[in-house]
């Protein structure tokens, strides 16, 4: 076989090393990407769930947020730089430390994942979509509704319930596989039309509750007692939290930062985590306190502070409000699903199958499965335990990581051969035993098995939020343990 065809034969354009006239991400544009990755439903109800469960001690929670962020942004750089540095995304990456064959199945690990949740999902964007839908209906004749075509179901939904996926997933689609410019214009957009949302429904929200919003706010600030026993158990309680709300992201930086210009960039960018966490943070906190005293003063019997938008706006009788609300809802939600989900899994199956798939068809193999497993997602997904199964695979993640780090920095110095990261010849660097490399794969196991012990053992569910940590420690240490030698 020759070199030629050896490299053809691993070689897609879409996985190659980027141009570095390409590389035109800036840290802003990192800024925009680590908003994305809060602005949903999910990341508010979890900022403001965690204020609320503490007792809105705003202190406590804004400490962890902020050593979260930290570690964080030093795990994505860290993850990240091999992919800065070179131009490859995490799949590709995934060679030097588990071989040229064995990263495929290992970056599918992450592709399953992806699928799974891009279409449950894309289930739950829909929802937006059908409620301004109806919205729509009702303002134009309410009777529209109860027309007998709208009450028949199918697997838990509805025609306008259908309609919405299925319109949701082809525009995910189309504008997904546009490449890495118009990905980051969409990054950049939601960002700042979602941060402006916030504004503006905090503006509507305060008019003239400012200064009772205010004085919430100043007494859940308190300082009494902040380096207690109690309060330091809290805070390694939150940070564990608030990192393995993001720990999904790490494993995969390297998808993005690709095309950020320089290390710097890179380095600075991550960090912008912090600020995000600190502008969301307060953001969800003045919005649950705005909207709980705007329902006390309409009557509104509400039996505690309530931390989901939808159902803060479901409570406020202002129709203004919900279409907007909705309208941002709908954008946070199809980014994140896009930086989550949808890039990471078409890397995987793009690295998976180099020859066979370009950007368009691993696009609409990604539609096609997220259409199952959202369909399926009423009636028999969120009722089979599935979420346990994709939890208990998110347990490679962080061994992964762990071995990625050991090998880039420790085993290979920072420096890879890129004429042999696409060469499955049995001289190439990355071949090993076959195409897999054996110490990788064995050390990721290892520390599988301590990261998932946290979800499988009872009595060890509290280190659940550092399994991500512990698997990766684990597989680092056993790593180079192994490749040293």
């Amino acid at each position: 076989m020759s070199q030629e065809k050896a490299n053809i034969d691993l070689t897609n354009w879409d996985i190659v090393g980027i141009n570095p006239n390409d590389k035109n991400w800036s840290s802003g544009d990192l800024f925009c990407f680590w908003a994305n990755n809060i602005q949903s439903l999910i990341g508010f109800s979890l900022i403001a769930s965690l204020y609320l469960v503490y007792d809105l001690n705003i202190l406590i929670v804004l400490s962890a947020c902020i050593f979260a962020g930290s570690l964080v942004a030093i795990f994505s750089y860290i993850i990240g730089q091999p992919s800065q540095k070179y131009g490859l995304p995490f799949p590709v990456i995934l060679r030097s430390s588990f071989g040229v064959s064995g990263a495929r199945y290992i970056g599918m690990l992450r592709g399953i994942v992806g699928m799974f949740m891009f279409g449950v999902q894309t289930f739950f964007i829909s929802k937006s979509i059908g409620y301004l839908i109806r919205i729509l209906f009702f303002n134009i004749d309410g009777a529209i509704l109860e027309n007998e075509m709208f009450l028949i179901f199918l697997m838990g939904m509805d025609l306008i319930d259908w309609f919405s996926f299925i319109f949701s997933l082809i525009i995910q689609f189309y504008l997904f596989k546009q490449g890495q410019n118009i990905i980051k214009h969409i990054i950049n957009f939601s960002a700042w039309f979602v941060y402006t949302g916030l504004a503006v429904f905090i503006i509507t929200l305060a008019g003239e509750n400012s200064r009772e919003i205010i004085s919430a706010f100043r007494l859940s600030i308190s300082t009494e007692n902040f380096v207690s026993r109690e309060n330091l158990i809290a805070l390694i309680s939150l940070t564990g939290t608030l990192f393995a709300f993001f720990s999904i992201v790490i494993l995969n930086i390297g998808d993005f930062s690709r095309y950020v210009k320089n290390s710097s960039e890179n380095l600075r960018g991550n960090f912008y985590l912090i600020l995000n966490l600190i502008i969301f943070s307060f953001s969800s906190v003045f919005i649950v306190l705005g909207a709980d005293i705007v329902m006390a003063k309409q009557s509104l019997e509400v039996g505690q502070l309530l931390t989901n938008p939808t159902d803060i706006i479901g409570k406020i009788d202002n129709s203004f409000l919900t279409v907007i609300a909705i309208l941002f809802i709908l954008v946070a939600s199809a980014s994140t699903n896009m930086i989550a989900n949808y890039i990471p899994t078409q890397n995987a199956l793009l690295n998976f199958f180099p020859k066979s798939l370009d950007k368009s068809s691993s696009g609409l193999l990604i539609l096609i499965i997220g259409l199952i497993f959202g369909g399926l997602w009423l009636p028999i997904l969120s009722q089979s335990g599935a979420l346990s199964l994709i939890d208990t695979i998110g347990s490679f993640f962080g061994p992964i990581a762990g071995v990625i780090i050991a090998d880039y920095y420790l085993i290979k110095n920072k420096e890879y051969i890129s004429k042999d990261i696409f060469s499955d010849l049995k001289t190439g660097a990355y071949f090993y035993n076959g195409g897999w490399q054996i110490k990788g794969l064995y050390s990721m196991i290892i520390g599988f098995i301590f990261a998932a012990a946290t979800i499988w053992n009872v009595d060890l569910r509290f280190l659940q939020s550092f399994a991500w940590l512990i698997g990766a420690f684990v597989s680092y240490i056993t790593y180079y343990l192994l490749a040293s030698d």
